[in-house]
């Protein structure tokens, strides 16, 4: 006798995200998503540091928070106090630091800190896919602030703000990526900072920085972060280790006054971030962070440039885009008669895996011929292979590149 399976439909609660779909492997050529260079990951570095540090401190584990609190492993926290303040000009200490899993889980702590159904929150029109979807899914109204090859407009930020407020509206914050921006790899330049800043401060409004990226710049040099240049204390702080080392570590951090962190860490109820993960890091990252970065960079600069190659010699004028700053994402403009939805489900019949622009957007008409290629996990070879096959789809279907 066979028994029917039971039946869950009725008990879900309206407005849960469509079901996923079962996991049937990797594509051959696969652009998508933030993966990495396998090949720059610092593995022997993190293996002597794993067997280091357990070692010296694997008794701690036998305590929630590693006996450094809630707010993560001290020796990390210490170790980004001192990054940030060399690198992006942030005077923050340990205390002011929380170890989040992933930057996904701060950008949900802020937002489940500040925002409610019905608020508003400006946002670059070009955006993460993870930060638009989160806002939609609160019942939150994302403003989208057009890009230029400096990052957000400050003259269409300006005037989305006075808009707001004519209509009695203040937006709970601004969110950007200004350094590397997610997806068009643009660096907003000290002056635009500057102008950003005092913008936010004369309509009080806070700004929800997200650093994700800034370390990839190919130069080796940024702009101070936000919240560095801030003299009000109205910037929020995100940023992660997924970029730099290995995404599958899930270990990001978050910086705010203590007066909105407290918050967070009374919703954070996870009993604490990876343990392990933040202890190798921090063993690692101490000794090895400066002379691994730019061995990465440089791997990465590298599929930039093939991938740029690949796309001339196969789309020709139908892909435009600007050389990234840095990174591990083109965007890519095709032929306006290329619709990047339909691409992408056609593409996946030739195995090759892209990110349609219209979901990395809040304006999906201007988005509608967009990609969004990641470079970094694939082999120069499959680059080459990958873009080709694209290409050829792309010619099928919509007769682009001719």
């Amino acid at each position: 006798m066979t028994t029917a399976p039971f039946d869950f439909t009725p008990l879900l609660p309206a407005g849960l995200p469509s079901a996923a779909s079962r996991w049937t492997g990797r594509p051959k050529y696969d652009f998508t998503g933030g993966n990495n260079d396998p090949d720059a990951l610092p593995l022997d570095g993190l293996v002597a540091a794993a067997d280091a540090v357990l070692r010296r401190e694997g008794r701690t584990l036998s305590t929630y928070g590693l006996d450094s609190g809630p707010q993560g492993y001290r020796a990390l926290r210490d170790f980004l106090a001192v990054k940030l303040k060399r690198d992006a000009g942030m005077n923050c200490s340990a205390d002011d630091i929380l170890i989040t899993s992933g930057s996904l889980q701060g950008l949900d702590l802020v937002n489940h800190t500040l925002l409610e159904r019905g608020d508003t929150v400006l946002i670059e029109e070009d955006c993460y896919q993870g930060s638009i979807n989160r806002l939609l899914r609160l019942g939150v109204t994302p403003v989208g602030i057009p890009l230029d090859r400096e990052g957000m407009r400050i003259d269409a930020l300006e005037a989305a703000l006075a808009g707001l407020k004519a209509k009695g509206l203040r937006p709970k914050y601004i969110y950007t990526i200004p350094t590397v921006q997610n997806p068009s790899a643009t660096v907003m330049p000290l002056a635009r900072r500057t102008a950003l800043l005092k913008l936010a401060a004369d309509f009080g409004v806070p700004v929800f920085e997200d650093d994700c990226y800034a370390d990839l710049t190919w130069s080796g040099h940024r702009p101070p972060a936000l919240y560095g240049l801030s003299d009000h204390g109205n910037v929020i702080y995100i940023g992660s280790f997924s970029k730099t080392i290995a995404p599958a570590l899930r270990v990001g951090y978050l910086v705010a006054p203590w007066s909105v962190m407290s918050r967070m860490l009374a919703i954070k109820t996870d009993a604490g971030s990876g343990a392990l993960e933040q202890m190798v890091l921090a063993e690692y990252c101490t000794a090895h962070f400066t002379r691994h970065l730019p061995l990465l960079r440089k791997a990465l600069r590298a599929k930039a440039v093939t991938l740029m190659e690949s796309l001339r010699e196969d789309f020709g004028a139908a892909a435009e885009f600007d050389d990234p700053q840095g990174g591990i994402f083109l965007w890519v403009k095709l032929s306006d008669g290329v619709d990047a939805l339909k691409l992408y489900k056609a593409a996946r019949g030739a195995d090759v895996a892209i990110n349609p622009g219209p979901e990395w957007s809040v304006n999906g008409a201007h988005a509608r011929s967009r990609l969004r290629l990641c470079f970094a996990n694939l082999s120069h070879e499959e680059i080459n292979q990958g873009v080709a096959a694209l290409a050829e789809v792309c010619r099928k279907e919509f007769g682009v590149p001719g």
